[in-house]
């Protein structure tokens, strides 16, 4: 039984059927010259129009947002051990072959294994005058201790309220009152070209600002499924994670999370968690300690015009069923192969790549109404809401092609029966799998 077959099963990742803890393992293949971000000259700008805090760029820059803003970003610090056999942190792309790799493999280091101290930089900014901070899920990651400094010299010890690999999310919180905020805006609004500028802490150099524009929105990146990244051309480089990403008018409209990039630096293309999505999930992190999301239970793939003509469409828009999930819940719903999703709960499906977000955005046993285009025609269908599991075997250092033969030193002859061996499991067990011409084990950390 291979790792994606497992996955699979285990995950059942919404409209995908691996779940978006899997690493990247596309390569986007962009053009390899270094790109330097240069700060906008007030001279080349254009008359403001109507709104020009939503258009142009002042004649003083982005002097303005960063005096009023920037003691809202914090540096965060965290420390801790390398549990032994433990993997990095699961986050997409940065597999030995993948882009985002020397990103994060310069954030912690070398990554040390098992029994070694770590350390790493990382960024965050402050939401609520009591001590709320956002930041990324990879920054405090297998952290011990985390501690957070504010512009003003002070260096307080946080508590990790939260953390949702998913989204790659994290929410902190310091002791302390009165703190200045950002602001918060709505990451809906944003449109590609529009000036933006991030502050945080690249390499340890706190509070330093870059600034460029929109590259695209609602970007979806290989295998990270439910979040519609923000990309920009703002140099972000390591230690930048996890610090916000303002517009003209000072609100914060993405979190910077992750770089592309073939030498660990900055290459021209950075994105950044829509700040919608992550305020969503800080609430959720806030009151109940994880967060819930919506599973349909479909592979969909994406349309393109030749589909379209075979199906009867007039253009390629939705999502393409290309495999149901037996007793899953669209199965139950009488979604088919060859069915395709236009729409859900009234709301237009653009693409395949858009459906992921929407179905987690869902409330777990929640009723929807997934649109679909079957037999040259519409026809409605009413879907339950399945809960998406957040699945840890796959983020364990198991790669694509192992075997599973053993959980605990039990065989292993099924996907149910490993499924059931892994629920009953507690907080930690050991596989045995296969790898090429060795068997070995992996420790994995279910706690």
């Amino acid at each position: 039984m291979k790792l994606r077959s497992l996955v699979a099963s285990l995950a059942a990742a919404g409209v995908i059927g691996v779940g978006a803890g899997a690493a990247f393992h596309d390569h986007f293949n962009p053009p390899f010259a270094q790109a330097h971000a240069q700060l906008p000259i007030a001279a080349a700008v254009a008359t403001p129009a109507a709104a020009p805090g939503a258009t142009s760029l002042p004649l003083t820059g982005f002097t303005e947002l960063v005096k009023d803003y920037g003691p809202a970003v914090v540096n965060i610090s965290v420390s801790g051990m390398q549990k032994t056999g433990a993997q990095m942190p699961d986050i997409p792309g940065m597999d030995e072959d993948g882009p985002f790799r020397d990103f994060f493999r310069n954030f912690r280091g070398q990554m040390p294994k098992g029994g070694v101290p770590i350390r790493g930089l990382g960024s965050g900014f402050i939401v609520s005058p009591d001590g709320y901070i956002l930041t990324n899920a990879h920054v405090v990651a297998n952290a011990d201790e985390v501690w957070v400094r504010l512009t003003d010299r002070r260096e307080l010890k946080a508590k990790v309220i939260g953390s949702d690999k998913q989204s790659d999310i994290a929410v902190l919180k310091i002791d302390a009152k009165n703190l200045p905020i950002v602001k918060i805006g709505n990451s809906k609004n944003v449109n590609p070209g529009e000036w933006v500028a991030a502050i945080g802490s690249p390499y340890g150099f706190e509070n330093s600002v870059s600034a460029g524009i929109v590259s695209a929105k609602s970007r979806s990146l290989p295998d990270a499924n439910y979040v519609p990244f923000i990309q920009t051309d703002v140099a972000v480089n390591p230690g930048n994670s996890g610090g916000p990403l303002f517009n003209l008018q000072g609100e914060v409209i993405g979190i910077n999370s992750m770089i592309y990039s073939q030498t660990g630096g900055f290459q021209g293309l950075s994105f950044a968690i829509p700040i919608n999505e992550a305020i969503k999930v800080k609430d959720a992190l806030v009151k109940t300690g994880h967060v819930d999301r919506g599973r349909l239970g479909v592979t969909v793939q994406a349309m393109n015009q030749t589909l379209a003509n075979s199906f009867g469409m007039k253009t390629p828009q939705g999502a393409l069923v290309s495999s149901v999930e037996a007793g899953g819940p669209a199965a139950k719903a009488g979604l088919q192969p060859g069915d395709v999703i236009t729409a859900l709960n009234g709301v237009p499906v653009t693409d395949s790549t858009s459906l992921p977000s929407q179905v987690a955005g869902l409330t777990p046993g929640s009723s929807a109404k997934v649109q679909v285009w079957r037999d040259k025609g519409s026809k409605d269908l009413n879907v339950k809401i399945g809960a998406l599991s957040d699945t840890k075997v796959a983020s364990a250092g198991i790669q694509a092609g192992d075997v599973i033969l053993a959980v605990n030193g039990q065989p292993v002859t099924s996907v149910q029966q490993l499924k059931s061996m892994v629920a009953h499991a507690g907080d930690s067990l050991a596989l045995l799998i296969q790898r090429d011409d060795a068997q070995i084990f992996v420790p994995v950390d279910l706690g």
